[in-house]
């Protein structure tokens, strides 16, 4: 890779700069700049290991949305399940709208179906710390495992 570099700057033409100090520097040029490579087809000049590596953060930025979906819906569940006391409307919507973001993520891009499962126990960590600070219950109060199934969490009923 530093050989690649090397030829790279060496065919620079004065006050040109090479890419990856580009990619380094100026992200929004990086980005403007290899989008019209591509456009033109100069597979030659595009910064292929830069542009592997944000395409695979695009991929895992689409996980992190389902996570962090999942992880709203299962927190108002637990404190749903937890405090029946103090349910209340807004809980239920909140539920209603991260299921809507959870449908909208796996809408667009269904080749996260097989990663439910990964998701929904990432997702769950962080719910049950997040209902223990919201609810002022010890964190031991909810289970250490994940109650929820992905059915119960995309279609129970929280109507009542």
């Amino acid at each position: 890779m530093a050989a690649r570099s090397k030829d790279i700057e060496a065919n620079l033409a004065p006050g040109d700069e090479p890419v990856r100090a580009k990619y380094e520097r100026d992200f929004y040029s990086w980005s403007l700049e290899q989008a019209q490579l591509i456009r033109e087809g100069r597979t030659e000049a595009l910064d292929r290991d830069n542009l592997a590596e944000e395409i695979e953060s695009q991929a895992r930025e689409q996980f992190n949305k389902l996570v962090s979906a999942l992880r709203v819906a299962m927190l108002h569940m637990l404190k749903w399940d937890h405090q029946p006391a103090r349910r209340s409307r807004s809980w239920m919507l909140s539920i209603k709208q991260a299921r809507l973001d959870i449908a909208d993520v796996l809408d667009d891009n269904p080749g996260l179906k097989p990663r439910v499962a990964e998701a929904i126990g990432r997702a769950y960590r962080g719910a049950r710390i997040d209902a223990a600070k919201e609810s002022g219950l010890d964190e031991a109060d909810f289970p250490d495992a994940c109650p929820y199934s992905f059915g119960d969490i995309t279609s129970r009923d929280f109507s009542r």
